[in-house]
């Protein structure tokens, strides 16, 4: 009957804003196509939701020991060694040894560390050298367990989809990082630093329960064994890479001078807004996880390397309003915005890596990827806690802020190989794709 239904360019018009609205969400090829692909993801949600609660107790509670910024920020220095060294020839193991069970060592590894910092915290007068030991260790067995994680990836993903596998790993660790702090912050404070290291030991239980379904994932036959001289086969690999060089100075570059972490509770207390901590923490994963659940447009970029350097220029530029401005709630807006720019530009990195990389020297790379976004924050957590005991603390934000821009700018300028990269061009990324598929056309 005439009149009974919409006009069609009604429905026309709807079906265009929801096709729009799908093309903003993110990509579900990899969850749906892999069931590895399903448990990993799940397994990091869950252990990086309780990571991150640890990650706000122990600088409280070093605060509440101690009171010095300076001793915050030691735990930078503390993890920068185990990082280094165990990065490196972690992912040297990931490419001679099965990742699944480097995976589920470490991820035992940590729980138990959990459980060391729970009774620490439970003691009548707890002490503060085991949260230096305890941060050590850890920075350790996360540097093992890293390379594995990521030169799994590319495994159990198609090429196509890495992208968005990046996306939604980058989602599901926004998730815990929004979720953990904000959390962290009501349970330190009402519950107690043991309730929150005790969550933190439930989530490393469940991510093992769940890492167990596993497939094994054995090295290839022309894997290396692990060696320094394998270790410095992947180095001369990146080195020979400008492009992939690249992202790793930039990423370092932009940590090093804008990572504001190790002063934030003494910003907090220093604009009289102490119940504001949990919410900056939470602040950068947020704009993390803003980017994430709209990161559908991702898969229309190409020029990954430009992104990169516009994305980590953004970040610094944002760091450094949050240093300037004196609302607390203009503070959280900064950082928001900064933890959309780091989100971008850590989707681009990942996916250059992972579209670029062969299958053989993937966990060694991988393991000097975990040392460009890994010791970056180290190194800035100790800049910044220093930088704060000696010029106060938002001289030490703003002026990390304006550093990372200027030195964002200058990488840009010297490296015109990762301004020119363009996934459909990149002779790497063109090889790597034909290899796959040819593989995947004859299993």
């Amino acid at each position: 009957m005439p009149g009974s239904g919409p006009p069609a360019d009604a429905v026309d018009a709807s079906s265009r804003q929801g096709s729009r609205l799908r093309a903003l969400l993110p990509d579900p090829a990899p969850w749906r196509a892999s069931a590895d692909f399903r448990r990993l993801w799940l397994a990091g949600l869950i252990s990086n939701f309780g990571t991150f609660l640890s990650f706000v107790a122990v600088p409280v509670q070093l605060k509440e020991l101690t009171g010095s910024a300076a001793a915050v920020g030691a735990i930078g220095a503390v993890e920068l060694v185990p990082l280094i060294v165990f990065g490196l020839y972690g992912g040297a193991l990931a490419d001679a040894y099965d990742k699944r069970k480097l995976i589920l060592a470490t991820e035992a590894g940590q729980g138990l560390l959990s459980a060391a910092l729970l009774l620490n915290a439970l003691l009548p007068g707890p002490a503060v050298w085991p949260l230096y030991v305890v941060a050590a260790l850890s920075s350790a067995l996360g540097s093992l367990q890293r390379p594995a994680l990521d030169a799994l990836v590319p495994r159990i993903v198609a090429h196509d989809h890495l992208p968005a596998a990046a996306s939604l790993n980058s989602l599901r660790w926004t998730v815990g990082g929004v979720a953990g702090p904000a959390l962290a912050g009501v349970v330190v404070a009402y519950a107690g630093l043991g309730a929150a290291y005790g969550a933190d030991l439930v989530t490393f239980v469940v991510s093992v329960t769940l890492c167990l379904g596993l497939a094994a994932s054995p090295p290839g036959h022309e894997a290396a064994k692990p060696s320094l001289r394998s270790i410095a086969e992947g180095a001369r690999y990146a080195w020979g890479r400008k492009e992939l060089l690249g992202t790793y100075v930039v990423d370092i570059a932009a940590m090093v001078f804008a990572m504001p972490l190790a002063v934030l509770p003494f910003l907090a207390d220093e604009l009289g807004a102490p119940w504001s901590l949990g919410l900056m923490y939470a602040a950068v994963p947020a704009g993390a996880l803003l980017v994430s659940l709209t990161s559908g447009w991702t898969s229309r970029i190409h020029r990954h390397g430009r992104t990169v350097v516009l994305a980590a220029a953004g970040w610094g530029l944002a760091i450094a309003a949050a240093g300037v401005v004196r609302s607390v709630w203009l503070v959280l807006l900064f950082l928001t915005l900064g933890g959309c720019c780091d989100m971008v530009s850590g989707i681009f990195r990942a996916a250059m890596w992972n579209q670029t990389i062969p299958d053989e020297l993937r966990g060694r790379l991988a393991g000097i990827e975990l040392l460009s976004y890994s010791v970056g924050p180290q190194l800035g957590q100790v800049r910044s806690g220093s930088m704060a005991a000696w010029r106060g603390v938002r001289t030490s934000v703003w002026s990390g802020g304006l550093l990372c821009v200027a030195a964002v700018a200058l990488l840009g300028l010297c490296l015109p190989s990762l301004m020119g990269y363009d996934a459909r061009t990149n002779e790497h990324a063109l090889r790597l794709k034909a290899r796959r598929e040819g593989r995947e056309g004859t299993g």
